[in-house]
């Protein structure tokens, strides 16, 4: 059965769980939305589907999804953590007694295990716990009170029996009270549930407490009703109370009894000064060295000091004075409280070993200790033992528990140390294998010649010695040795070629020195040696840091030599020519135009640019028009140093038309019949200047020169410049306008020779024109050519070449700027004169372009003179005709039409294609009424036409 859910839906379901996160449009979006839907808890298996599905599309928004699954990870481990620390707490507390270091472990094993001791049920459990703990410091502490307090009321019993018997008998029933409450908190302390807990010394300390109590209470109340019944009858028995008793015998009428004499003690005997002085010694150092390790916490150190002390006493102590005996008296019980105690830490240290011992092969699956950690663990009880031991008296029974625990730990560790072992004979096999091959590949390889093959299976060789596994130390001593020893035999013939190489590098540095050296660089010479040396380095190779130091060491004097050479090229072309200064002149007379925005003005500029940098020198200032003659102007022709205005429209028409294009017929009627100033141009004009660049014009032009004048001849009058349509610039010298049609392909040739034969209005060229390179006509291809400047002109400086090269560019972009500008208000203009009627507003042919003839422009003007024709089908074919022609596409309600308008081309294949009739089909469209869809249309089309 196949489901019928497919990822898209998959995805979306999720992207709407999640609140549009999949579907947002940045990363910080999808994060953001990813962490509000986390806000609310979803289940851990929506998130992992969500993470699934985000992980491969945004790593970024993905993140907050794998935290949110790790919490969920590491929270659920820690619910197996907590269950196990919670079967621990509970054994804890059901055991009816309680070890406070028990309950104190279980807290700081939990949380180094990363059990969740802040939740619930590990918070609850700690909480009983410590409960449980305060009870019993609690109850050890009202034990010990209550001790104190059986002392306080023996000694109020003492107290009253030193008075008189009736001040005892007063006070009888509240002492009487008190020792009944006494003994009911006694009772009430024993029956406590954490009395089992507590220490075993506090149990026998209440009970001898309570006993002495009783006694001294049972006494008290004897002696008292034996004086009440004496005092009753006189022949009843005094109590043994001696207050008492005197104070009944004198109301009797009786003496009191005398007190017995007090025997004076016999005198002590003197004792030489000198043996009680070294007898205080004696027990002042024993003293001495038992207080010290008592506050120093050593409890064995501490026994032994004590029992030494106890030896000096019993020695000494007849010569002890009262306040040393006191001292001696203190530390001996301090020592016997600080043995008790040390021996109570002493068993927990060892409890808690023995735990630890026991738990190595009881660890959960997975987590078991490896064979060097299980070692260090075991040294590391063991120390721990011997340190507890230090500071306690032994235990037999638990050292017996831990030494079993750890010997079975021990198989582990004997197992890893055999496989350690096999594997250490393992590897020692290996190594002499792989010394034995690098003997027999030494002997056999001792002649070879490919040296980097020679050095890669050293690298190889020494690569599986390095790998080879470990083994022992004596053993890997003994290894080495011989390895060293055949490696190095291996490696002595590269050792050799490479020392045989680094003299032949020397060598071929020095000689790059003598080279660097030389005053003439021989670049033949520094080519060949870096051959060799390249040759050598392929050949034979080196430590990489010898190597590049060797060849830093090459390069330095050749590089040193290339940087003479550059600097001193750099001081020679330092100096500004006169060719350079006139081209950069002309340059920023070119950027200055090409600021006046004025196309006439820019191509002037760049005329006497190219001039500049052909070598030819620059022209006189162009005289104004208003100081021309006014016969002039009516002269056959344009006359001298006079320029047409041109409109400024008919700039960007200008610009649309290069040299390779042709201008229209009627301009090429319009122009003058002959320009006699270039059907006469003299051998004169093509004599270089004197301080020109080429030589070879230099020389020709002075071998035309008469040997007899010492003068240079006169430069000749500058010509006029005369602005026709096409290319106006001063070297480009055409005596009558191009055949219309299509221009030439790139290569062909303007002259006779390169012409295509056969085409319908081309003209022979004149015997007055100049060729591509500004020669007569007449002259010969070879030898016959006037001497000029070659058609780059002189070498130019770094600064004048680039100066030039930007100030053309800028010029070609400000021409087609204002080429793309006229053009677009032409197309206005046409589309204004259509929708006015207005033939009138018609731009002129020179506005519109090449692409449309005079024919063309007359037949749009008498449409537009016209009123508007009713044919509308005419008009919108004509419109799909011209849509087609410009390959721009149609509307879509017009896509069927255009379609249908193809299979009808298709089926009149004599036809003329679209292509060649756009300008008919506008002048059907500009018949037709106006209106501003067909206008939108006309003018896509009529942008593409207009520039082809």
């Amino acid at each position: 059965m196949t489901s019928t859910s497919s990822k898209p839906h998959d995805i979306q379901s999720l992207d709407t769980l999640t609140g549009g996160a999949f579907t947002a449009s940045t990363s910080g979006e999808r994060a953001q939305r990813i962490r509000e839907w986390l806000a609310s808890n979803p289940a851990p298996e929506r998130v992992q589907d969500v993470f699934k599905e985000m992980s491969g599309r945004d790593k970024g928004a993905a993140r907050p999804l794998r935290e949110k699954l790790d919490e969920l990870r590491r929270a659920k481990d820690q619910e197996a953590i907590a269950v196990e620390w919670t079967h621990k707490a509970e054994a804890l507390l059901a055991q009816p007694k309680l070890n406070i270091a028990d309950a104190l472990a279980w807290q700081r094993d939990a949380a180094k295990a990363g059990a969740p001791l802040s939740r619930e049920p590990l918070a609850g459990f700690k909480f009983r716990l410590a409960e449980r703990v305060k009870g019993i410091e609690d109850l050890q502490h009202r034990a010990q009170v209550h001790r104190e307090a059986a002392v306080l009321l023996a000694q109020r019993f003492e107290v009253l029996s030193t008075k008189g018997w009736r001040d005892a008998q007063a006070a009888e029933e509240a002492l009487r009270a008190d020792v009944v409450h006494w003994q009911q908190q006694a009772a009430e302390i024993t029956a406590d549930g954490n009395w089992s807990s507590l220490d075993a010394r506090f149990a026998p300390q209440l009970e001898s407490s309570k006993a002495q109590l009783l006694v001294v209470s049972d006494a008290f109340h004897g002696a008292l009703a034996q004086a009440q019944a004496a005092a009753a009858d006189a022949a009843a028995p005094l109590p043994p109370v001696p207050v008492w008793a005197d104070e009944l015998r004198i109301a009797r009428g009786g003496a009191p009894e005398a007190a017995p004499a007090v025997t004076q003690k016999p005198a002590a005997p003197k004792v030489d000064p000198e043996k009680r002085a070294a007898a205080q010694d004696a027990v002042q150092t024993a003293l001495a060295k038992l207080e010290q390790e008592t506050a120093e916490g050593h409890g064995k150190a501490s026994a032994g000091a004590a029992a030494a002390l106890r030896a000096v006493l019993k020695e000494h102590g007849r010569l002890v004075d009262a306040p040393l005996e006191a001292r001696v008296h203190a530390a001996l019980v301090a020592a016997g409280e600080l043995e008790g105690w040390q021996r109570w830490s002493a068993d927990k240290v060892r409890e808690e070993l023995v735990a630890k011992a026991e738990g190595l092969l009881k660890r959960p699956e997975g987590q078991a200790l490896g064979g060097r950690k299980m070692q260090e663990t075991l040294r590391s009880l063991r120390e721990q033992w011997k340190q507890s031991d230090q500071g306690g008296v032994p235990n037999h029974a638990l050292w017996k528990r831990f030494d079993e625990a750890c010997n079975e730990a021990h198989k582990v560790v004997e197992a890893w140390l055999e496989k350690v072992r096999a594997d250490a004979a393992e590897h020692r096999a290996q190594r002499v294998a792989l010394v034995e091959e690098v003997k027999a590949w030494a002997a056999e390889h001792a002649q070879a010649s490919d040296l980097k093959a020679h050095n890669r299976a050293l690298h190889q060789f020494a690569d599986r010695w390095r790998d080879a596994g470990h083994v022992g130390e004596k053993v890997f001593a003994e290894l080495q040795a011989q390895w060293n020893e055949v490696f190095g035999a291996a490696r002595a013939p590269f050792e050799a070629a490479q020392k045989a190489s680094v003299e032949r590098r020397q060598a071929m540095i020095a000689e790059a020195i003598e080279l660097g050296a030389t005053p003439v660089l021989r670049i033949d010479a520094v080519k060949a040696l870096q051959q060799r040396w390249q040759a050598e380095a392929q050949s034979v190779p080196l430590d990489r840091r010898h190597e590049q130091k060797m060849w830093d060491a090459f390069r330095a004097p050749i590089d040193e030599a290339f940087n003479r050479k550059s600097a001193d090229r750099e001081k020679a072309s330092a100096a500004m020519s006169e060719h350079d200064r006139h081209v950069l002149n002309a340059s920023k007379a070119l950027e200055a135009a090409n600021s006046t925005g004025d196309a006439q003005k820019i191509r002037a500029a760049v005329a006497q640019l190219e001039a500049a940098m052909r070598g030819e020198a620059p022209p006189p200032a162009p005289k104004t028009a208003a100081a021309e003659p006014a016969q002039a102007a009516q002269a056959d022709g344009p006359a001298v140093g006079a320029t047409e205005v041109v409109a400024p429209g008919q700039a960007a028409a200008e610009f649309g038309e290069s040299a390779g294009q042709s201008p229209a017929p009627e301009d090429a009627e319009s122009a003058p019949s002959g320009v006699p100033a270039e059907a006469a141009a003299t051998e004169a004009d093509l004599v270089a200047p004197a301080d020109g660049a080429d030589p070879s014009a230099r020389s020709d032009a002075e071998a035309a020169e008469p040997s007899s004048a010492p003068a240079a001849p006169p430069k000749p009058a500058p010509k006029p410049v005369i602005a026709v349509r096409g290319d106006d610039r001063p070297g480009n010298k055409k005596a009558e306008p191009a055949p219309t049609g299509r221009g030439g392909k790139f290569g062909d040739r303007r002259d006779s020779r390169g012409a295509p034969a056969g085409r319908p209005g081309e003209r022979t060229p004149r015997a007055g024109d100049r060729g591509d390179r500004g020669a007569p006509a007449g002259g010969g291809r070879f030898g016959d050519r006037p001497p000029r400047f070659e058609d780059r002109g002189p070498r130019l400086g770094d600064a004048a070449f680039r100066a030039q090269r930007e100030a053309l560019e800028r010029a070609d972009l400000a021409l087609r700027k204002l080429a793309a500008q006229a053009h677009g208000e032409a197309l206005t203009q046409v589309l204004g004169a259509w929708e006015k009627r207005d033939a009138a507003q018609l731009p002129s042919v020179q506005e519109l372009g090449r692409a449309v003839t005079p024919a063309v422009r007359s037949s749009w003007s008498q449409a537009l003179g016209s009123a508007p024709s009713s044919q509308a089908n005419d008009a919108a074919e004509a419109l799909l005709r011209l849509e087609m022609a410009a390959e721009v596409p149609t509307p879509a309600e017009q896509l069927e039409a255009r379609r249908a308008l193809q299979l009808k081309l298709l089926t009149r294949r004599g036809d003329p294609a679209p292509a060649q009739t756009w300008g008919q089909d506008a002048g059907k469209v500009l018949a037709a009424a106006h209106d501003a869809a067909s206008a939108r249309r006309l003018q896509n089309a009529l942008k593409a036409l207009l520039r082809k």
